[in-house]
């Protein structure tokens, strides 16, 4: 049968408002089928706001139907409910206005889905060119943004596995190979995206420490393994990436970069590139000056660890006047002060330079219990000086 419900070339009816009888769902009582479906737009997108509404009104004019049943739409688009067996028109409104309908005869016991798809070509047949090309316009936008959300949460799945493969990884210097062929795949698959290039770095540092580890062992110098230095050199390149891709962004993360320049020199650093890792550390702070202690505690230690004492004594001077607090700085600048104590020909006793026994009572002042504090300890006894133990533990930086 035929209704004055749907003009051609519209998306819904402007019908005029429906008087609705119900205020809440009705249940049935007696013999009962149930009913239940989902509802999508034209669009093909899931519509969560709206009633499915049944009426046996099949003659009377929209305007003066009555609803017996009226079942509201979850956030899913689904409706369900149970209704007395009969002939019903189906409605699906969205406030006061009709978009779609069907007949459905419903028998006592029926179990019955009801679907709106309003997709289908005898639907869309009823719209105006204009608007199913406004819809195709829709569908394919967003489909791309459906990809890219997909793209999105896959990359974010592959940043949180190859952030815990590189904390565990960092323990024993664990081979983090797989970890780099993913992040290959990650910015391969988002090439404008600095955060990727930076962890991509990382995984290549991590692998070039773990094969540091191996020729260790193997008693191999490290400068002297071809693939190790690809590692660090292919780290440091990702790292610019990271840096470049970020300064270029519509909102420049100066955190990230930092944490880039950081890296970048700690990978120089063990690349043995010490003055481009020291311009790194330098690029860090700069980007982050309240974090400079962190960055310049940093390069005091590749440098120390480099044997590059007066570069470690700068750096190390220059964490403590960024952050007075912070105790490592200390243990550092004293123990390559430590290095020019001499040896008074008269008292036959060890002197100690200028600020080498202050920088290691620093240390046990902001550190009592800290890593280096034994061997702090030891090096005032030797050198005379008295040991206060009156320092309690302090919370650590």
């Amino acid at each position: 049968m035929k209704h004055r419900l749907f003009s051609a070339g519209r998306f819904a009816l402007a019908a005029a408002a429906v008087a609705f009888l119900l205020t809440g769902p009705a249940k049935a009582q007696g013999p009962v089928a149930k009913v239940h479906g989902n509802v999508i737009d034209p669009a093909g997108t899931t519509i969560t706001k709206g009633d499915v509404k049944f009426t046996t009104d099949k003659t009377t004019p929209q305007k003066d139907m009555k609803f017996t049943y009226d079942f509201p739409l979850d956030a899913s688009g689904n409706y369900k409910g149970e209704v007395k067996p009969g002939d019903y028109i189906v409605f699906i409104f969205q406030g006061e206005v009709a978009a779609d309908y069907q007949e459905v005869v419903l028998k006592d016991g029926d179990d019955k889905t009801i679907n709106f798809d309003m997709t289908r070509e005898e639907y869309m047949k009823t719209l105006s060119p204009e608007r199913r090309k406004e819809i195709e316009e829709f569908k394919k936008k967003n489909a791309s943004v459906q990809q890219g959300n997909k793209v999105v949460a896959s990359l974010n799945a592959t940043l949180a596995k190859v952030r815990a493969d590189l904390l565990a990884a960092a323990k024993d210097k664990g081979d983090v190979s797989q970890d780099i062929t993913d992040m290959q795949a990650a910015v391969a698959a988002k090439p404008d995206e600095g955060l990727l290039f930076l962890e991509l770095g990382n995984t290549l540092q991590a692998q070039g420490d773990h094969l540091a580890k191996a020729d260790k062992a193997a008693g191999k110098l490290p400068s002297s393994d071809d693939d190790l230095m690809k590692n660090y050199a292919d780290a440091v390149v990702a790292y610019k990436k990271s840096i470049d891709l970020n300064v270029a962004s519509k909102k420049p993360d100066p955190h990230t970069q930092a944490t880039a320049y950081n890296q970048m020199g700690n990978c120089l650093a063990k690349a043995g590139k010490l003055d481009d890792a020291s311009a790194a550390f330098e690029g860090a702070v700069k980007l982050e000056p309240t974090s400079g202690g962190i960055y310049y505690n940093n390069e005091a230690a590749v440098l120390f660890n480099a044997n590059q004492m007066d570069g470690a004594l700068s750096a190390a001077d220059k964490a403590i006047a960024a952050d007075p607090n912070r105790p490592d700085p200390y243990f550092i600048k004293g123990q390559v002060l430590i290095a020019k104590t001499t040896l008074d020909p008269k008292t036959q006793k060890l002197v100690a330079p200028p600020g080498c026994v202050e920088a290691y009572q620093k240390y046990l002042e902001l550190a009592p219990d800290g890593s280096q504090a034994a061997t702090v300890k030891e090096v005032l006894a030797s050198l005379g000086e008295k040991v206060d133990t009156s320092y309690k533990a302090t919370k650590k930086k």
